[in-house]
């Protein structure tokens, strides 16, 4: 069967955007070396215990102080997995775990290795998010089309997903799984209207929010929209029925996880964290090692939330951080409330007058002009209530009342992951958790929404789209620049670091280590003292072997090195030749530089 020159061109279109998204995301993966967050998966995926609460007998033998890489590598139990989750992540994510662990083993463990399964579910994610807009935007096939393939392009360049891309954590597969269940939901609905609901579908739901759940415990907040969504419009008490006996099944296997699996300390640690977190907001705010964490107040929350909300719109990314000055943001705001004053007045007009060609431009310029700091970024601001007041438009007058609930549904999908943070910060009483992974679920939703808002733009007069659409094309230029920073390890709010990153140190070590260890030698691994803040931190000892632990994972798994902690050294990994007693030193991590 061939396809029709339109589809051809929009399966032509697609392929690109895929190859797009592929390329940003595997770009420069394995540049930089793993960091706090990584350290914890990698050691978690072969069943190791951070700090080593369960490599007693490697490190802390009572006859000797050495141990070797063909001891560290013993085989692990299901305990040891279990244990290694409940104390290196809260006892959190572990069909994460068991999807890298089997990646793992099929392609060996490495920098590139470890990311890449996230490449792969994020780029998953542009495909799916264009079926989705595609299934469920069917006022117009063509129409519906154009808007799909814009939200895949968005999807593609979306710096947070780049970025998730490049990091060997759980979040780009929670958002595709997320996506996935809601595409689910809404086809079962779609289907029950037509009573033709095969039980599978409900099983695959089921099996859906489960999977989410033991990935990420947030993505709860999706499934709160979709339990809002039930309520607000679903009519036949059957479906409520099967819905309930789904979110059941999948509550009842969490449940399992949580009281028999490594997730039984879930609640104990997340306890702990509030309180720890809580103290350090009313006693060390700004110069912790944690960061700044501050109390909950209302202004607080308002002001750390406000990053957040303005990094889920691609339009509006980055402004929140780069408004300077009160009397530059009033007179961007002032401009955009002018701005759609003008576009709700001569919008719709059929001829409007000759002067309005030149206002907004006019309008957009003056305040140009005037900004002190940061003029682009102003500029863009001032842009930002129109854009909103055609979103608005687009919403009210380009779908048909049947499709209202459907985005009701997006605009709670939008909203309720960032505003479930919000909660849990003041119930918490400390502002650490407010952090845009956290509600990256809602991104796809935001998407699909800015995704109606230019396809509402391109229907518009000249004299409206142009300016707007060129200052679309700033914050692109913006947006461009933040994955230079990203791909340079240079975006704290994306990447955790200001200042980049060398390659992985602990891998190089371990192939210095291959290179010149010979019978007889020694390796010594630094110590630093510990802090313990729980009992699922405590190990038995006082001092850190967290680089001798992930040198290991580099080494052979059948070596028989001769290795030990010396009490004395802070930061050095040194080898020691036998015959000579040279030191060589492999690495210096030079206090916490490299250790983070």
């Amino acid at each position: 069967m061939s396809l029709s020159p339109h589809r051809r061109t929009s399966v032509f279109i697609l392929a690109g955007i895929l190859l797009l998204a592929f390329i940003l995301r595997i770009y420069r993966l394995d540049t930089y070396g793993i960091w706090f967050d990584e350290k914890a998966t990698l050691l978690i995926t072969q069943g190791v215990v951070h700090e080593g609460a369960n490599q007693h007998d490697v490190f802390d033998k009572k006859d000797s102080p050495y141990f070797t890489p063909q001891e560290f590598w013993k085989p692990k139990t299901i305990a040891d997995y279990n244990e290694a989750i409940a104390r290196g992540d809260i006892g959190h994510s572990p069909a994460y775990y068991v999807i890298l662990w089997i990646w793992l083993k099929l392609f060996g463990l490495s920098d590139f290795s470890i990311r890449f399964p996230s490449v792969i579910f994020s780029t998953l994610t542009v495909l799916l998010l264009y079926f989705f807009v595609k299934r469920h935007f069917r006022q117009d096939p063509e129409v519906a089309n154009r808007l799909a393939l814009i939200s895949a392009f968005i999807a593609a360049i979306e710096p947070l997903f780049i970025a998730q891309s490049h990091i060997a954590r759980n979040y780009s597969m929670t958002f595709f799984l997320t996506l996935l269940s809601t595409h689910v939901f809404l086809v079962i609905i779609e289907k029950e209207k037509k009573r033709k609901v095969p039980l599978r579908l409900y099983v695959g739901y089921g099996a859906l929010v489960t999977v989410s759940i033991l990935s990420h415990y947030l993505t709860i907040t999706v499934f709160l929209c979709h339990g809002l969504y039930t309520l607000l419009y679903v009519r036949k008490w059957p479906m409520w029925y099967k819905f309930g006996a789904s979110f059941a099944v999948a509550i009842g296997l969490v449940a399992l996880w949580l009281t028999y699996g490594g997730g039984q300390t879930t609640f104990f640690t997340l306890n702990h964290q509030a309180q720890f977190y809580r103290h350090i907001a009313l006693t060390n705010p700004l110069n912790s090692t944690f960061g700044i964490v501050l109390p909950a107040t209302v202004p607080n929350v308002f002001w750390r939330s406000l990053p957040v909300w303005s990094d889920l719109v691609l339009f509006t990314n980055g402004l929140a951080s780069a408004a300077v000055g009160y009397r530059n943001v009033a007179v961007a705001l002032l401009i955009g409330v002018l701005s759609v004053a003008l576009i709700h007045r001569y919008r719709n007009q059929r001829q409007p007058p000759q002067w309005i060609k030149l206002a907004l431009p006019a309008l957009f310029l003056a305040g140009a002009i005037y900004y002190t700091a940061n003029p682009l970024q102003h500029l863009v601001l001032s842009a930002t209530l129109p854009f909103f007041y055609l979103l608005g438009a687009a919403l009210l007058e380009d779908f048909r009342p049947n499709d209202r609930p459907l985005l009701v549904f997006l605009v709670l999908l939008s909203l309720v992951p960032t505003l479930f943070l919000l909660l849990m910060a003041f119930r918490s009483g400390h502002t650490y958790g407010i952090t845009q992974r956290y509600s990256g679920f809602s991104f796809p939703y935001v998407i699909i929404l800015v995704a109606i808002l230019i396809l509402k733009l391109s229907t518009q007069k000249l004299w409206l789209s142009l300016p707007l659409a060129a200052i679309l094309l700033i914050q692109s230029g913006l947006i461009v620049q933040l994955l230079q920073r990203i791909y340079n390890d240079t975006a704290p709010k994306y990447t955790s670091f200001a200042i980049p990153r060398i390659a992985n140190p602990f891998w190089a070590s371990a192939k210095k280590i291959e290179a010149l260890y010979a019978p007889g030698d020694t390796v010594l691994y630094p110590s630093l003292k510990r802090h313990e803040y729980s009992d699922i931190d405590k190990s038995g000892r006082p001092y850190a072997i967290i680089e001798a632990q992930l040198v290991n994972l580099y080494l052979p798994k059948d070596a028989t090195y001769y290795q030990r902690i010396d009490p004395n050294e802070p930061d050095k990994i040194v080898l020691v030749k036998g015959r000579t007693g040279q030191k060589i030193t492999i690495f210096d991590l030079e206090g916490m530089k490299y250790r983070y």
